[in-house]
């Protein structure tokens, strides 16, 4: 998952995703033969798997309000809550696709592995279910995309997460630096701040991170890949593309942070170098809030909207998040379907917001937030402007799991290879995994 669905996380400290990230994603489970149930019983055990947490009692509190409420209104029906942990979710899910009777009702997972597990015939689609919740009207397109396979609906997003650009006030205000308001602008700045102090990196930039990096690629208009009737084919090495991947990667440098340190830098170590001094700005989630407060730079920082090509433009970001789908093999469906739409609705999706932080995935309870919490309003705001996503199918866990893109920007940073190589090289290893995943 790379925190990448999930914003890299709150694990952070995360994603996101998780994000995250991040922030890879680990590999799908592989094909089963798992049939959907015919019985649909409305009363019983529900069985719920979700993500243990680094501090889960939080989420614990919460999820376990959305319990009582659940079984006060459905009589005859318990829930059974287990916390799984995201590192071998992998070989849980492997486990459960293949043998249904040890499979959960309903499932969190990560909106990367979205694809592969409708793949592997996993989820069930609550398309029916989905367009009749009241909540629905409130899921945006991009968001909506995050649990959607052919047209389809899989899941109810539960949260999402987006990056934005953490800067230091005091050392911009001794430098006399505005924060960038393109990513022109960004790059010089970053580059005047190490040039002034070469302990001090301009900007985290790590090789690793490659939901920073897409940032710039999509504000380029490239894109890692272009969909035509069901079929990924790699652009990463197109013109436009490889305009991002250069401008990311010339920040992978001596004049702003070394490759020496930075070649293996995630987005998770990129915000511990912000949180702990070492770095003017960073590239990270509002999921990475908690640990920035938690560092050395407590008040003296603030988060603006990755800047895009031109001035107060928004650099399209990747919308991380984790979803609540209903498993195909559930003997409870319209049970699963409720505690879902329950869990993942408005008022849960904020008593999630004030128990972890973790941005609402619905439009109305973002803008709540963003009114009351003055530090998630850029991100709202990023994620409002308009998002993109990895390419929604299976191959993409096996992309991700191989770090071709990790390994491209690597390539690229420590001079092995030219940008025109390694995106070219890139592209080779991402269309065969395509043409594998059919």
């Amino acid at each position: 998952m790379n925190r990448s669905h999930r914003p890299s996380r709150r694990a952070l400290p995360v994603l996101l995703i998780a994000a995250g990230l991040a922030a890879a994603t680990a590999c799908a489970p592989s094909t089963s033969s798992n049939q959907g149930s015919s019985s649909d019983s409305k009363s019983g055990t529900l069985r719920v798997w979700l993500f243990q947490e680094v501090n889960n009692a939080p989420k614990q509190k919460v999820v376990a309000q959305a319990v009582s409420e659940f079984t006060k209104a459905h009589s005859g029906a318990k829930v059974d809550v287990t916390y799984i942990p995201i590192d071998t979710r992998a070989e849980k899910m492997k486990a459960a696709f293949n043998d249904p009777k040890s499979a959960p009702d309903v499932v969190e997972f990560g909106n990367t592995d979205t694809a592969g597990y409708v793949a592997d015939g996993g989820l069930a689609d609550i398309s029916s279910e989905f367009g009749a919740w009241a909540d629905a009207k409130n899921v945006t397109d991009s968001v909506k995309s995050s649990v959607s396979v052919g047209g389809k609906v899989y899941g109810v997003p539960w949260f999402v997460g987006v990056r934005a650009l953490y800067y230091r006030t005091d050392v911009f205000k001794t430098l006399g630096l505005k924060p960038p308001t393109t990513q022109a602008e960004l790059i010089t700045t970053a580059r005047k701040i190490h040039a002034k102090n070469s302990q001090l990196y301009g900007v985290a930039a790590g090789a690793m991170n490659v939901f920073g990096m897409l940032p710039f690629v999509w504000a380029n208009g490239g894109d890692l890949a272009t969909e035509k009737s069901g079929k990924y084919t790699a652009t990463i090495d197109s013109a436009a593309s490889r305009k991002g991947v250069a401008a990311y990667t010339s920040l992978i440098a001596k004049t702003n942070c070394p490759p020496a340190q930075c070649a293996a830098m995630g987005g998770d170590a990129g915000i511990q170098a912000f949180a702990s001094g070492k770095s003017a700005m960073a590239i990270g989630g509002d999921y990475s809030h908690a640990a920035v407060e938690a560092g050395t730079v407590k008040g003296k920082y603030a988060v603006v909207p990755l800047p895009g090509l031109t001035s107060g433009s928004i650099a399209p970001a990747f919308a991380g998040g984790n979803n609540l789908g209903v498993m195909k093999s559930t003997s409870h469906r319209t049970l699963a379907a409720d505690f879902a739409e329950l869990l993942g609705g408005a008022d849960y999706q904020q008593k999630m917001f004030d128990a972890m932080g973790n941005m609402p995935a619905l439009s109305d309870v973002q803008s709540a937030v963003a009114q009351k919490t003055a530090w998630e309003a850029p991100f709202v705001k990023t994620l409002q402007s308009g998002t993109k996503f990895v390419p929604v199918t299976p191959a993409w866990s096996a992309i991700d799991s191989q770090a071709v893109v990790p390994t491209m920007m690597q390539e690229i940073v420590t001079g092995k290879k030219s940008v025109d190589q390694a995106t070219a090289d890139a592209a080779k290893k991402m269309d065969a995994a395509f043409a594998s995943a059919g």
